[in-house]
């Protein structure tokens, strides 16, 4: 599996950004699916992450309330909508894939995209 990830930009604190990653190579409608995010200096952190069929998620507790994860099999990518970006939120954010949901497990994602910029100014 393939990931691609896309829509990080620079944005005001408030402000809203939705991510995107296209997959390839093999659908994805059987994986679980993740967001993490690496700011400079800290760990790579789980931010959400989404079940195969969609009925489970999960969220941080930084993000919950103000962050949403979402899937269209059909479209083999997953989606974060972000809003009320604060500037703590400012990382390199990375979709992964699971072979199962694995909540925020790193560990367990097979699969990485390149990563996308996010940088939220105050």
């Amino acid at each position: 599996v393939q990931l691609q990830a896309s829509g990080g930009g620079l944005v005001q604190a408030g402000g809203s950004l939705r991510l995107s990653c296209a997959a390839s190579g093999r659908t994805i409608s059987s994986y679980g699916l993740g967001w993490f995010r690496q700011a400079p200096g800290k760990e790579r952190e789980s931010v959400a992450a989404i079940s195969e069929s969609g009925r489970f998620t999960y969220y941080a507790d930084s993000v919950q309330g103000r962050f949403t994860i979402s899937r269209v099999n059909a479209y083999n990518t997953v989606y974060l909508q972000m809003d009320s970006l604060k500037p703590e939120d400012t990382a390199v954010y990375y979709c992964a894939a699971s072979r199962t949901y694995s909540g925020s497990v790193r560990r367990a994602y097979n699969y990485w995209g390149q990563g996308t910029q996010v940088t939220v100014s105050s």
